[in-house]
C-alpha cells in the first residue's frame, strides 16, 4: 500500500466522484477507478459503492478514509520537518484545543512565541478532550490544552492558574434567569444538555445526586459552540464551564454557577 495509492482513495471519498477526483489528481478515471479496486483487494473489503449519482463509502470505507488521513498528515508532517531542519527556526506546530479559560493565555504564548520566531506557523483545533488526547499518542498535535479531570501522567505538561466555573447556560426568558447561584434541587427539573465525555458526566450526575435515567436530558454534545445555539432554541439548559467563548456569542444567553462552587484548572500538555 503506497502513499499515492491512499491519497487517490481520499481525494475520490472527498469529491464522491470519479471524474472529478481523476480531474484533481490529473490522472485518467479508468486509473483512480483501477487504483481503488486495487486497494479493495488487497484489504479483502469493499470501501466504496458505486452508483449513477457517483460514491458512497461504506463503514469499512469511513474507517478507512479516517486512517488514511492520519497517515498522510502524518507523512506529510515528516517531509516538511526534513525540509525545514535546514533553515531557520520554522514550521508548523499544531495545537489541540479544547474550550477553557487557558485559551487566554495560550493565545498569549502564541503571540510571544511569534514574535520570537515570525517563520513558525501554528495550526489550531478545536477539539473534545479525548479527540485532543488520541490526536497528542498519534503524533497529529504537539500541543494540547485540555480540561480536567484528564489523566496526563504519561505526558510533560503545565498545570494554569486559571480556573473555569462549572455552572448552567440558560435562555433570558428561563425562570432561572435571575438567580446568581444553582442548586442541584434547581437543576434537576430542568431538560439538561450534558457533555458527552463520560468522566465529566459523572462529575455532574454526583453532583445532582441522581442517576442519567431520572433526568430529562435531550442532548450530549461535545463542543459548547454547538450547544449554545439549542440553549437559544429552547431545547434545555447546557451544563458547562464559564471559560468557553461561545458564552458570549448569543445575548439571550446566561450563564449562572453552580452551589456549592466547582472549578476546574486547565493543562497544556
Amino acid at each position: 500500500m503506497e502513499l499515492r495509492t491512499l491519497r487517490y482513495f481520499l481525494a475520490a471519498a472527498q469529491e464522491e466522484n470519479i471524474t472529478r477526483a481523476a480531474d484533481i489528481l490529473h490522472v485518467t478515471q479508468p486509473t483512480l477507478s483501477r487504483q481503488i479496486m486495487d486497494l479493495e483487494r488487497e484489504l479483502g473489503v469493499t470501501l466504496v459503492l458505486r452508483g449513477k449519482n457517483g460514491l458512497r463509502l461504506t463503514e469499512d470505507g469511513r474507517f478507512f478514509r479516517q486512517r488514511a488521513q492520519e497517515i498522510v498528515e502524518l507523512a506529510d508532517r515528516l517531509e516538511k520537518s526534513f525540509a525545514e531542519r535546514q533553515s531557520d527556526i520554522s514550521g508548523m506546530v499544531v495545537i489541540g484545543a479544547s474550550e477553557t479559560v487557558g485559551g487566554q493565555t495560550l493565545a498569549r504564548l502564541i503571540k510571544k512565541f511569534s514574535e520570537k520566531y515570525p517563520l513558525v506557523q501554528f495550526a489550531m483545533y478545536n477539539e473534545t478532550v479525548d479527540n485532543v488526547k488520541d490526536r497528542l499518542d498519534k503524533g497529529l498535535v504537539d500541543i494540547g490544552l485540555l480540561l480536567e479531570p484528564v489523566d496526563v501522567t504519561k505526558y510533560d505538561y503545565v498545570r494554569l492558574s486559571q480556573q473555569d466555573t462549572w455552572g448552567l447556560l440558560v435562555r433570558d426568558d428561563s425562570p432561572l434567569a435571575n438567580r446568581e447561584t444553582l442548586s442541584a434541587e434547581d437543576v434537576a427539573l430542568c431538560p439538561l444538555i450534558l457533555p458527552l465525555r463520560e468522566s465529566v458526566r459523572a462529575e455532574i450526575l454526583n453532583w445532582l445526586g441522581r442517576e442519567e435515567k431520572e433526568l430529562k436530558i435531550p442532548l450530549f454534545y461535545t463542543l459548547l459552540s454547538n450547544a449554545a445555539l439549542l440553549v437559544a432554541e429552547g431545547l434545555g439548559c447546557a451544563f458547562c464551564m464559564d471559560g468557553a467563548l461561545a458564552l458570549r456569542s448569543d445575548p439571550r444567553l446566561r450563564f449562572i454557577p453552580i452551589e456549592p462552587r466547582r472549578m476546574t484548572h486547565s493543562v497544556l500538555v
